[in-house]
């Protein structure tokens, strides 16, 4: 069963995009790749031509998954959001209990995340650790790097 996940009007046609460039751009220089290899002569003892081939049959994989990714993808509708509470879409203010930093994540889908705009995904430890909290709750989060404190400070949209 495939699972739905939810994005950001942008970030859904991110995704169209991304989709529609492999089936452009990628496809024609696999098949470029596919031509060049071909003509370099016997195919049966052609390394090139085994590793294009393998290279087409990768770039038809990812246009499969990101196919299935867009098919199953809805767009985010705020109107019935509880905004007392992290969801996806919030935009969370926390402290670090362990050395009083303050950090500003919003959650996203796992795709549109990015850690350098601020961006997490809602299946990351983090992610996971805040869904469901309110402002001034306190969660206790596992990290590879061991647990975390944090205390939000604040929930936007």
């Amino acid at each position: 069963m495939a699972t739905i996940n939810y994005y950001t009007a942008e970030g859904l046609q991110k995704l169209k995009d991304d989709l529609q460039d492999l089936k452009i751009r990628g496809r024609s220089e696999a098949a470029e790749a596919l031509r060049e290899a071909r003509d370099k002569g016997d195919l049966s003892e052609n390394a090139e031509y085994d590793a294009a081939k393998e290279a087409q049959g990768l770039l038809e994989l990812k246009i499969s998954k990101l196919e299935e990714v867009v098919g199953n993808a809805r767009i985010l509708d705020e109107a019935g959001l509880d905004f007392t509470k992290v969801l996806i879409m919030s935009k969370v203010k926390l402290k670090n209990l362990k050395n009083n930093m303050v950090l500003d994540y919003t959650l996203v889908a796992e795709e549109e995340a990015n850690l350098a705009a601020g961006k997490i995904s809602v299946k990351s430890p983090i992610g996971k650790g805040l869904l469901g909290k309110s402002a001034g709750d306190k969660a206790e989060i596992t990290v590879p790097a061991g647990k975390l404190q944090f205390e939000i400070l604040e929930i936007s949209r």
